[in-house]
């Protein structure tokens, strides 16, 4: 028996129904790429110095970003530089002079494995960034920064917490 038109029109709709619809991939891999771009773009504007529990850090209103460095942190108890406990706080206090000799000698150490920035004076310039607690000795800061130069890190930087300029 032959079908009619109506009856053909009909069984193609449902044989079309039945399948399974496409799925575009293309909008879907628009939407990711777009995604990764902003991602990239947004993600290189904040960056954030790992720190201590036992550190508390002074507080600033200074817009400058960190720049990677050798991090030496501070705190009540220890001073520790890349995550390596160097000295005590007490050994420091007890130190004759200006220089802290461990300390000294892991910068070296680190020094020889970084690289060196020329500055526009064509000399070699190595930078630290010191993360000190806010209640610990100008005296023990001071010998810090003095052995850091002494080293051959002529650029220091002190880590602070930003706050909100008012006003």
């Amino acid at each position: 028996m032959k079908m009619s038109r109506r009856a053909k029109r009909m069984e193609k709709q449902h044989n079309r129904a039945k399948k399974m619809p496409g799925f575009n991939m293309i909008s879907l891999m628009d939407i990711f790429t777009i995604l990764v771009f902003f991602l990239l773009v947004n993600s290189s504007d904040v960056e954030v110095l790992k720190s201590s529990k036992d550190i508390v850090l002074p507080e600033s209103i200074s817009e400058q970003k960190p720049r990677e460095s050798v991090k030496i942190l501070i705190s009540e108890k220890a001073l520790i530089v890349e995550g390596r406990k160097v000295v005590t706080l007490k050994q420091i206090s007890k130190s004759e002079g200006d220089v802290i000799v461990a300390l000294s000698r892991e910068l070296k150490r680190l020094a020889s494995r970084q690289r060196v920035l020329k500055t526009d004076k064509t000399q070699d310039a190595r930078e630290v960034t010191i993360m000190g607690d806010k209640n610990i000795p100008f005296k023990v800061l001071k010998k810090v920064m003095a052995t850091c130069t002494g080293a051959g890190y002529s650029k220091i930087s002190l880590s602070v917490l930003q706050k909100s300029v008012s006003g």
